[in-house]
């Protein structure tokens, strides 16, 4: 697993690119750019889910304190790490 942990400071933006229905769950960071591949499809929330729980444990936070504040529907999202 990819290890953000660097990047957990209270009132941070992570912006992060998705693909969903993936082989298999995984965190790519490359150059500054994040690629989050998650196994769920992107119905009722799940794809927004498991995003946010994989990046909650690569960032080693917990999940809860991850809020999507941008790209519900987008593959581009926004998460704000709150304090």
């Amino acid at each position: 697993m990819t290890d953000l942990s660097h990047l957990a400071r209270a009132g941070a933006r992570i912006a992060v690119r998705v693909t969903p229905r993936a082989a298999r769950d995984r965190i790519e960071a490359d150059g500054g750019a994040i690629r989050v591949h998650v196994t769920a499809a992107p119905e009722d929330g799940k794809a927004n889910e498991a995003v946010r729980v994989l990046l909650a444990r690569a960032l080693g936070l917990a999940k809860s304190r991850l809020t999507l504040v941008r790209g519900q529907t987008s593959r581009d999202k926004v998460f704000l790490i709150e304090g």
